[in-house]
């Protein structure tokens, strides 16, 4: 009698396992595989293409950016997500949500302006097309999956997609010292920034047991005390990494050196989507992962925030035109220093909620179309002026009206003056949002910087509409006028329709400010 249960357990069938196999969503993660797909068809094709036809790889690059972006429209109805625990459906590693679409069409429209200015820039350098390519589609591939990672690891996995193909494209000028200078200035310090967020990451996973960022978050709330130290040293780890793609300070020291020996259209591109990838890595892992120590990463932004704004605002005064001081370097401080002001709003979610975040965003998309603007009309100049000093646009309204419009309107977004309502508007929503977390000393710091760097933007606008220099006797050979018919010789129309892009695009932002407040916040994360 007692063998009875026995042979019938045996002779039972086996209870169903827990499938291990799931359904992938291929329309969420398709603005992430479709770059990384051209990246691959341009690098096979560049075997087979003959060198004269090689422009052509350009254009496939910059139709398959056009393409992914496109490819954001079918998923703004709501959100998707995939690479999901099949144990617990809610933690998933990959969410197309409207936090990661809003982040994926900077990334992807900026990629595709900086692929516009590198078609010429390619071209003119003689830099090898094939890998070009490939390395500027592999980081956009990796700049997109950051916004819809969700669990860590797959963050710091897209973190280095995104940037060691950007360590070799600033180095891609091969025999220019700066660019190879800059090249290992900026992987040495990535490199070592990664290595401790790493380290933060493997801090954070023991105390928790887990790398998705809601698991992590329900966790990190009743962490046992024993390792409350563990993962309290985790959560500061982790943010190293993302705080230098910020060029927040300390993290700061790579950017100027970076950005003027990098070619221009990938100093511009490490100026915008390095930033947004950044960000976008401190948002969520502040937000989403370690709200529970908001104590402790709420008060460290704020002052890295403040010590950012001021150092880099600080640092652009220095650059004057009477001492021919480059353009770029003054674009890279300027860039630090607009870094501090959208640090603002993610310390002050610390203090008041998710939903200063919006002020973020908002304002990265405004400095994303102004500074891609800006760095492409210096890549106009550069042309003519190879040495991109700030002197070398005195007069530029005389021999460029189109471009020196648009270029003192992107300065004047970025100053937050109008005609630049769009600045202004970003400007008001970061200040309003550090108000409303209590963050008055904080607010205050950043008005004493905006009326800084009034001064070094509107000197530079002014200096377009002043009278160009007759040749002075004595002065560097670079620095000679160009001719009458130097003057009217006409930009490659790559190089023009990215100016005539992101101009267009600040106009209708400055006409209509509050649609990119809607466009940028709405429901960021659900509460």
């Amino acid at each position: 009698m007692t063998a009875l249960p026995v042979l019938s357990a045996l002779s039972a069938p086996p209870a169903p396992a827990a499938s291990v196999v799931q359904s992938v969503d291929w329309l969420a993660i398709t603005p992430v595989v479709l770059p990384a797909a051209v990246a691959l068809v341009v690098l096979v094709a560049d075997l087979f293409v003959p060198q004269r036809r090689k422009p052509l790889l350009g254009w496939l690059s910059v139709a398959g950016l056009a393409v992914a972006t496109a490819t954001l429209l079918p998923l703004r109805a709501g959100d998707r997500s995939t690479f999901c625990l099949t144990t617990d459906p809610g933690a998933c590693s990959y969410t197309a949500d409207h936090f990661a679409l809003v982040v994926q069409f900077l990334v992807l429209a900026g990629a595709l302006v900086t692929a516009l200015l590198s078609v010429t820039a390619v071209r003119d350098a003689r830099m090898p097309a094939g890998e070009y390519w490939f390395l500027l589609l592999s980081s956009a591939a990796g700049a997109a999956l950051l916004p819809a990672s969700r669990d860590l690891a797959t963050l710091i996995v897209a973190l280095e997609v995104a940037s060691l193909p950007a360590f070799a494209l600033v180095g891609m000028r091969r025999g220019d010292r700066l660019s190879s200078e800059a090249a290992l200035k900026f992987f040495l310090s990535s490199v070592t920034a990664t290595a401790v967020s790493l380290m933060g990451v493997s801090f954070v996973y023991a105390a928790t047991g887990s790398l998705h960022l809601t698991q992590v978050a329900d966790r990190l709330e009743d962490v046992p005390g024993r390792l409350d130290t563990l993962a309290m040293a985790g959560v500061a780890l982790t943010l190293v990494g993302f705080a230098f793609k910020t060029a927040a300070v300390p993290f700061h020291f790579w950017v100027p050196d970076t950005y003027v020996g990098a070619p221009l259209p990938i100093a511009g591109y490490l100026s915008v989507i390095g930033k947004a990838v950044g960000f976008t890595g401190l948002i969520l892992v502040t937000v989403i992962a370690f709200p529970a120590y908001s104590d402790i990463w709420g008060p460290a932004l704020a002052v890295l925030a403040a010590l950012t704004m001021t150092l880099g605002n600080a640092a652009a005064l220095r650059q004057s035109p009477d001492r021919d001081h480059s353009a770029v370097r003054l674009l890279a401080w300027s860039s630090v220093g607009q870094a501090g002001y959208l640090l603002v709003p993610i310390a002050a979610a610390a203090y008041s909620g998710r939903d200063q975040i919006g002020s973020t965003v908002a304002y990265a998309l405004m400095y994303a179309a102004v500074n891609l603007g800006a760095f492409a009309v210096a890549a106009l100049v550069a042309r003519t002026k190879p040495q991109n000093r700030i002197s070398d646009y005195r007069g530029l309204y005389a021999r460029r009206p189109a471009a020196a419009l648009a270029l003192a309107f992107f300065l004047l977004c970025l100053a937050g003056l109008p005609p630049g309502i769009i600045g202004l508007f970003a400007k008001v929503t970061v200040f309003q949002s550090a108000v409303d977390a209590g963050l008055g000393w904080l607010a205050a710091v950043m008005a004493v910087n905006v009326v800084m760097a009034l001064y070094y933007y509107l000197r530079w606008t002014a200096l377009l509409f002043r009278a160009p220099e007759a040749a002075a006797v004595g002065a560097p050979e670079d620095a000679a006028p160009e001719d009458a018919a130097g003057a009217r010789t006409k930009a490659p129309w790559p190089l023009t329709a990215a100016i005539a892009l992101t101009a267009v695009t600040a106009v209708v932002l400055s006409g209509a400010p509050q649609l990119v407040l809607r466009f940028a916040s709405g429901s960021l994360f659900p509460q």
